[in-house]
């Protein structure tokens, strides 16, 4: 008898065919904490069918068709006349339409919106991360077109509508619309009001032509954008639709499209305005003050990214070590591998609570909870945007060399893992923006300090942590060479109360012992060994 070279053993399963939603205790228990009663039945039908959807073996290969065929730019047709269209693979498309039907820009009209959409978001990033930028610009741009009644009124509708049309043309004959936003420029970065882009103002009231350009535009195949441009009155905000409505198309020349580290599947882009139409949104001069509210949720949406990343990475490297053997057992089962499995465990259940209190404030609409918001979300967008990266590539090496391989869909993973830190203000604007609450705006402090004392008494080491973070406030001469090491702390006590809260108590347990109380090491798996991990790791684990 001939015998085979080898036989495939001890190989795990594929983590597919599962429920998304339903496998991730943490999700499903901040959904029903921050979810009206008669409401919940509702809102976890939803996320279930997007879970199952997000977990079937077609839609993660249409997200691994999308990764590998990035869009194409198309500036001219044959016979030399300007297009500047983006041609997208297919699966994009498909995905992108799911994600509008499945409400994920349809926060702002439905009861509970802001939660069941920040928990679809979580799970839809898990399929696809390029698809997720459209989806969170859309959402995010309805704020800011709330400075203009008229405009919100005629746009609104679109944009949260469930349908997704992938046609270029006049917006009003559309039934839903997505958009883009163009702030940044070559020569200003993060600084926006160094803006070279200028607005003269037309004959029709609330008009202007555009001349100028912008270093970063991202979803460049949207129906409209909003940018930032200098009026006579200083800087402004501005709507830029990408066809107008006599059908022709807007001057929105593409220069070239960016060759990024990840997020390869959504098309980023350099644009220049050269006569181009646009409607103010907002008072000339108020500019930054209009498009605040968008960039304020496409940071929450960035923590809410960054939570998914980490989610799924956490799931495969739990899976991985429940199936795998070595050593005379799985290595879910050996002491150090639990470890390890433990800490990444706790790094993402305390994002995905963050993540999901931080939308319950908007679904509250108070002032208390804009407070909170005030400060909470540059602090979250700041903290756990950069825990991502680290989660994902301990997570990786979790599967060892099949991590480093890109069938595994690890790698990419890690390369997704930085953007939402860079992105929508990267690190040090979050910290300076924290500090800028801190000292101009006293009521968002005492809305912090509100939030996270209702768990005073509760675990010494959060008390310690809350007493030392006091110590920072209390000095605030030179706190900008501080600002990183206090917006920091302010995530982790955060964090640690909504743990201490709501967490099984080996959780709450292990963070506070770990990022609270210094019984921790610089790398993942330093846990103290008295914590209970086996019980950390296995709620982790995805049910399928």
């Amino acid at each position: 008898m001939a015998r085979t070279t080898h036989t495939v053993t001890n190989q795990t399963p594929p983590l597919v065919g599962y429920d998304v939603f339903t496998a991730d205790r943490v999700l499903t228990e901040a959904v029903e904490r921050h979810t009206p009663p008669g409401l919940l039945d509702e809102v976890r039908d939803d996320l279930s069918a997007l879970g199952r959807a997000a977990g079937s073996a077609q839609l993660q290969e249409w997200g691994a068709q999308a990764n590998e065929n990035p869009p194409v730019l198309r500036t001219h047709d044959r016979y030399g006349h300007r297009t500047d269209e983006v041609e997208f693979h297919p699966a994009w498309h498909r995905l992108l339409g799911k994600g509008v039907s499945a409400g994920l820009t349809a926060a702002w009209n439905r009861p509970a919106g802001h939660v069941r959409r920040a928990a679809g978001f979580l799970v839809w990033t898990q399929v696809e991360a390029g698809n997720c930028c459209p989806l969170s610009m859309t959402h995010a741009a309805v704020p800011a077109l709330r400075a203009d009644p008229a405009l919100a009124a005629e746009w609104e509708p679109r944009l949260t509508s469930v349908v997704y049309d992938r046609e270029l043309r006049p917006a009003h004959l559309k039934a839903g619309a997505v958009f883009g936003m163009g702030m940044t420029e070559k020569q200003g970065g993060s600084d926006v009001r160094a803006n070279t882009t200028e607005a003269r103002p037309l004959a029709e009231d609330g008009t202007y032509e555009l001349t100028g350009h912008k270093w970063f535009c991202s979803a460049p195949m949207s129906d409209g954008f909003l940018v930032l441009a200098q009026a006579p009155g200083g800087l402004t905000c501005f709507l830029v639709p990408r066809v107008l409505a006599d059908g022709t198309r807007n001057v929105f020349l593409l220069q070239r499209l960016k060759d990024k580290l990840g997020n390869r599947s959504n098309a980023s882009a350099e644009v220049e305005f050269d006569g181009t139409w646009a409607r103010r949104v907002g008072d000339e001069g108020a500019g930054v003050r209009t498009i605040i509210g968008m960039v304020a949720a496409t940071r929450l949406d960035c923590v809410l990214g960054s939570a998914g990343l980490m989610r799924q990475a956490v799931a495969q490297a739990v899976h991985h070590a429940a199936h795998r053997e070595a050593f005379g057992g799985t290595l879910m089962d050996k002491p150090l591998m639990r470890n390890v499995l433990a800490d990444l465990a706790l790094e993402s259940e305390a994002a995905t609570a963050l993540g999901l209190r931080l939308a319950a404030a908007y679904d509250d609409g108070g002032e208390q909870e804009a407070a909170v918001l005030r400060l909470a979300v540059p602090a979250a967008k700041y903290w756990v945007t950069k825990r991502c990266s680290p989660v994902t590539v301990e997570a990786a090496e979790c599967l060892g060399g099949n991590g480093y391989v890109e069938e595994s869909g690890l790698p990419r993973l890690v390369r997704e893992s930085p953007l939402n830190s860079i992105w929508e203000g990267a690190g040090n604007i979050q910290a300076l923006d924290v500090l800028r609450a801190l000292q101009r705006e006293p009521q968002a402090l005492n809305a912090f300090l509100i939030e996270v004392g209702r768990v005073r008494g509760a675990d010494h080491r959060l008390d310690g942590a809350m007493k030392n973070l006091l110590a920072e406030f209390a000095d605030l001469d030179g706190i900008e060479g501080r600002a990183r090491r206090v917006v920091e702390r302010m995530a982790l006590v955060l964090q640690g109360a909504l743990l201490v809260q709501y967490a099984p108590p080996e959780v709450a347990d292990a963070f506070c012992a770990s990022r609270l109380g210094g019984d921790w090491g610089t790398a993942f798996g330093t846990l103290p060994p008295s914590l209970d991990l086996t019980s950390i790791a296995e709620r982790a684990r995805p049910t399928l």
